[in-house]
C-alpha cells in the first residue's frame, strides 16, 4: 500500500505533441483527470506560457516534481521539438512550475511507461495474440502529428523504455507505386521519411498524391464514413505501408509482448486498419511470414496515456530517492 506521504505528493505532468499540449496534476502517481487541460500550441509562444495558463486555471500547492513528455529527442536535459519551434530544458521547467525535481522525456518513452498503468478497457485488440497473453518486450508505435517508436523492456524496478526518432528513417519502397509516392513526398524535404506518410500530414500527402484537392487529415477520416473513393484508397495505402513498417520494426525488436499503436491518427484510423489490409502487410515477410503471427497488434484508445506514463515515471523517481535516503 502506498504510504500517506506518497499518496499526498502532488506532481505536474504534461504531454507536448506537435499540435496540442495536455497538462494535469498527479497525486500519488495517478493522474487527477479532473485537472486535465488541453492547449493548442499555435496559440502559445512556448511551454512556459502554457504552464502559466494551466497554473492560473488550476491553482494548487506547488508541485513536488514535474515531468513533461515532448515530441522530439531529449538529450542532457534539453529538447527541441520535431514539429514545433519550441526548445525546452529542465531548469526552465523547474522554474516555471516551482518543482524541485523536473524531467523531460520523449513522448513515446512516456507512452511506454504508461502501458502498465492504463485503465481497463483502454486497449483495443487488432490482430494476432491478444494483449497480455504472452510475456516479452513490447513495441510502442506513435502515429499523430509525427511518427515514432519506443521499445519497452521489463526491468527490476519497472519498465526500461528506449526512445528513438524512427519517423525520420527512410520510407520503404514496396513497388512502383511506392516509388512514385516516395518521390512525391520527397519534394518537401528532399528525403522521403516514414513520417511523411505515416502521420497526420502523411495521410494528407497520400491523399494529395492520389489527386485530392487540399486534403486535411480530419476531412479524410470523415470522408471514409461517407464512402469516398479517394479517402478509402488513401486508407488502404496508409494501412499497407504501416503494416510493412510495423512488421519490419517487429523483426528488429522481437516484441513478443505485443505492438501497441498510440496517437491521435492511430486512434482515428484504428477501426479501419484491419479491413484496409494492415495485418496482411504486417505478416508479409517471405519465409518469415509464419513467424510474424507471434506478434499481436493493439490500439491504445486513451488520449492521456502519456500523462499516465509521466506520473508513473515521477512515482518511481520519488520512490527511488526515498529508498536512497533511508538506506
Amino acid at each position: 500500500m502506498q504510504d500517506t506521504e506518497d499518496s499526498k505528493r502532488v506532481t505536474l505532468v504534461a504531454d507536448i505533441g506537435g499540435t496540442n499540449t495536455r497538462v494535469a496534476y498527479a497525486r500519488g502517481g495517478e493522474v487527477d483527470t479532473s485537472t486535465i487541460r488541453r492547449f493548442r500550441n499555435s496559440r502559445h509562444r512556448d511551454l512556459g506560457d502554457v504552464l502559466s495558463r494551466f497554473l492560473e486555471a488550476e491553482p494548487g500547492p506547488r508541485p513536488a516534481a514535474a515531468c513533461v513528455a515532448v515530441a522530439g529527442p531529449v538529450r542532457d536535459g534539453r529538447a527541441s521539438m520535431t514539429n514545433l519551434p519550441w526548445t525546452l530544458d529542465e531548469a526552465t521547467l523547474a522554474a516555471a512550475t516551482g518543482a524541485r525535481d523536473a524531467v523531460l522525456v520523449n513522448d513515446l518513452e512516456a507512452q511506454g511507461h504508461g502501458l502498465d498503468v492504463l485503465a481497463a478497457g483502454s486497449v483495443r485488440h487488432l490482430f494476432g495474440p491478444a494483449p497480455g497473453t504472452r510475456p516479452g518486450d513490447r513495441l510502442v508505435i506513435g502515429i499523430g502529428t509525427g511518427f515514432n517508436t519506443a521499445t519497452v523492456v521489463a526491468g527490476p524496478d519497472g519498465p526500461i523504455v528506449k526512445a528513438a526518432e524512427a519517423g525520420h528513417a527512410r520510407l520503404p519502397v514496396l513497388d512502383a507505386r511506392g516509388l512514385s509516392l516516395a518521390s512525391f513526398v520527397a519534394r518537401t524535404h528532399g528525403f522521403p521519411a516514414i513520417e511523411d506518410v505515416l502521420s497526420g500530414r502523411g495521410l494528407e500527402n497520400v491523399a494529395a498524391w492520389l489527386g485530392a484537392d487540399a486534403p486535411t487529415a480530419a476531412g479524410i477520416v470523415a470522408a471514409l464514413d461517407k464512402g469516398d473513393a479517394v479517402a478509402a484508397e488513401a486508407l488502404r495505402v496508409f494501412a499497407r505501408i504501416l503494416g510493412s513498417v510495423a512488421g519490419d520494426l517487429a523483426l528488429c525488436h522481437l516484441p513478443f509482448g505485443g505492438v501497441y499503436l498510440v496517437g491521435g491518427v492511430a486512434r482515428a484510423l484504428g477501426p479501419h486498419l484491419v479491413e484496409a489490409g494492415m495485418p496482411r502487410a504486417f505478416t508479409d515477410k517471405g519465409r518469415f511470414s509464419d513467424f510474424m503471427a507471434a506478434f499481436g497488434c493493439h490500439l491504445v484508445d486513451d488520449d492521456y496515456a502519456a500523462l499516465h506514463g509521466c506520473a508513473a515515471i515521477l512515482a518511481r523517481r520519488g520512490g527511488a530517492r526515498k529508498q536512497g535516503t533511508t538506506a
